[in-house]
């Protein structure tokens, strides 16, 4: 049985009044594909802030990889194992696309300011080592453009994939993805599906907010649904699809033809691999 990686426990934030995360209980196993899906607004970017450090939980506790991360900065968060890329790019527009990776990888080089300032032997054989690490990740999350250009004159999928390089640059156990294929088309999106995969298959879990049921549908081993900062089901996708509580949550109860709709997009997200809920 896998080890439990990530366990989040009645984790609680409000703001002005308005709880955003609301007693939230879940894990995350070693090198499990999760999402975390819901309506717009449901808490699910502010619970991946507040496992990240970005935001402080009112209550509740974040345990990761059996130490407790509730209420730490972000840098000791991602420093115990954790990655993530947010709703919108956060790249360094005026830097190359090699040196957007190789800034992931801060807290593992091997060099001091010293060593930076004089250009000590081992400064030369860190950067070296951190530039051919940078190509790996590139290579593989499929990046073929010119790594030497401006990761802002990149194609808008290109960056994405650049972002997600600089994520696993960090080697994390875990890797938390918030709306990786917004902005995609149906060839990148594919794309992305394949290499959510072979990002676990290296033993990272991944974790996902998305709002594409299709590829939710297809890359997850388990969903976690939430409506108003509330957990309300947690399962394999084939119970999720059908779950009355989510379907509600997304449609409205009383709305027929919408509930007629949410059967035909479950349909077509269990025949068509990826097809967007609208």
């Amino acid at each position: 049985m896998s080890k439990v990686l990530l366990d989040v426990r009645n984790m609680s934030v409000s703001f002005g009044g308005v709880r955003a995360v609301d007693g939230l209980t879940f894990s995350v196993q070693e090198g499990e594909v999760l999402s975390v899906i819901g309506p717009n607004g449901a808490g699910k970017t502010s619970a991946f802030n507040c496992i990240t450090g970005f935001y402080q939980p009112a209550s509740g506790s974040v345990t990761f990889n059996g130490s407790d991360i509730t209420g730490k900065r972000p840098a000791v968060i991602a420093a115990s194992g954790i990655a993530r890329t947010f709703q919108n790019l956060r790249l360094f527009g005026d830097l190359t696309v090699l040196d957007n990776v190789r800034a992931g990888m801060h807290v593992r080089i091997k060099q001091n300011s010293l060593d930076a300032m004089l250009h000590t032997p081992r400064y030369w054989r860190s950067e070296d080592a951190a530039t051919d690490e940078a190509h790996r990740w590139l290579d593989f999350v499929g990046m073929h453009y010119d790594r030497t250009a401006q990761i802002r004159n990149l194609p808008y999928g290109e960056q994405r994939r650049v972002e997600i390089a600089r994520a696993l640059a960090r080697e994390p156990r875990m890797l938390l993805l918030d709306e990786p294929a917004a902005g995609l088309n149906h060839t990148e999106k594919t794309q992305l599906l394949d290499l959510m995969r072979r990002i676990a298959a290296l033993g990272t879990a991944v974790v996902l907010i998305e709002h594409d049921m299709g590829l939710v549908m297809e890359v997850s081993e388990r969903i976690v649904v939430l409506s108003y900062g509330k957990e309300i089901a947690d399962g394999p996708p084939a119970a999720i699809r059908s779950n009355p509580a989510v379907i509600e949550a997304y449609l409205g109860a009383e709305d027929q033809e919408a509930h007629a709709e949410a059967e035909r997009i479950a349909a077509e997200a269990g025949t068509d691999g990826i097809a967007e809920a609208r």
